[in-house]
């Protein structure tokens, strides 16, 4: 039997390609194993799926910054890099297959250790230390971006990022009578990311008086970030977090308001959504550069969010509405935006 080794977590967007993936594998007849961290988000996300078998391990996290488990991590990642080592050569897989994040580090070098294939993927428009790290142990890396796989050089293919098929599959009407809307009014739909984005939501908030005399708004705001002040407001619904409905959601949506999450940005550009990006100003800037790249090539309208009010949220989202036709188009014409089948290529490719 073919046998594979996923692994990637720390955030959502580490994990949810992997899960693209696990249910064409198990079609083909693979035996699935995915190595993640104890408490980790992978855990939660990956451990409860049919056909996966979860092992844990210990890792530390990977800064840019000084912190004092700086001094104690890394023997945290030597320790989990020999866990792996002895799960990877009791499993004898065909491949590991890496989607980044600290946890990958000591699976991809446990796997390397135990002389087994390595096929990475990289979502942002430049490498993250993980994968860098983790570059001269890979046969490939898959990129999402074109500017990343050039970056990497001779390992870099562009594949574009794995999506799960359900995201595909959401119908307008019960999106609709999801968010409690008749359909007469256009549907701006915001969405934060699995943690939202409180600055943005608050913007967002204060301009629904004048908003919503032109859209109907559906707010997915993050955990622990409704307002309920605002339920029941005409016009308006809120969401912590949508998971089985998000499809649906989306399939409701005219325009996106969003944040510049690689993942986000793959499934909005998939389904043809023109979009507002607002990026967040992380460590290493990947969402303002995923967000400039789009609209350098006039896929999406940016703000940047200290040019963030109400006023100006309400005018760059009437701007937005303007050429939504425009953006769809050019959205359209891209080559499939889903890269399920180009990242399987590879991991059959390498697969011993």
């Amino acid at each position: 039997m073919k046998r594979i080794v996923l692994t990637g977590g720390g955030t959502a967007g580490h994990v949810s390609p992997n899960q693209a993936l696990i249910p064409l594998l198990l079609e083909e007849g693979w035996e699935v194993h995915y190595i993640g961290t104890k408490n980790g988000i992978e855990r939660t996300l990956i451990e409860g799926m049919d056909g996966v078998a979860y092992h844990a391990v210990s890792s530390g996290k990977l800064r840019r910054y000084f912190d004092l488990k700086n001094f104690t991590d890394p023997f945290r990642v030597i320790a989990g890099a020999l866990q792996s080592f002895f799960i990877i050569r009791k499993l004898k897989p065909s491949i590991v297959f890496s989607k980044g994040g600290f946890v990958s580090v000591p699976v991809v070098v446990g796997g390397a250790l135990c002389g087994v294939p390595v096929v990475m993927h990289e979502s942002d428009i430049t490498p993250g230390l993980a994968n860098k790290l983790c570059k001269p142990f890979a046969k490939s890396v898959c990129t999402t971006f074109p500017e990343c796989a050039k970056l990497l050089g001779e390992k870099g293919i562009l594949t574009g990022t794995p999506l799960r098929a359900a995201i595909f599959s959401g119908v307008r009407e019960k999106g609709l009578a999801l968010a409690g809307f008749d359909g007469s009014k256009p549907v701006l739909m915001m969405i934060g990311g699995s943690l939202g984005a409180q600055t943005v939501n608050a913007a967002l908030r204060e301009a629904l008086p004048e908003l919503t005399k032109k859209f109907d708004v559906l707010h997915v705001c993050g955990k622990g970030n409704k307002d309920e002040s605002l339920e029941g407001m005409t016009g308006y619904r809120q969401f912590e977090y949508l998971s089985d409905e998000l499809p649906d959601a989306f399939a409701c949506a005219d325009v996106v308001l969003s944040r510049a999450g690689s993942n986000s940005l793959s499934e909005l550009m998939a389904l043809k959504k023109p979009m507002l990006l607002i990026p967040y100003h992380s460590g290493r800037g990947d969402q303002v550069l995923n967000a400039n790249s789009l609209k350098a090539r006039g896929l999406a309208h940016v703000m940047i969010q200290s040019d963030m009010n109400a006023q100006s949220l309400v005018s760059a989202l009437d701007a937005l509405w303007e050429e939504r036709e425009l953006l769809t188009q050019r959205l359209a014409a891209l080559p499939d935006a889903d890269g399920t089948k180009a990242v399987l290529d590879q991991i059959y490719k390498y697969a011993k």
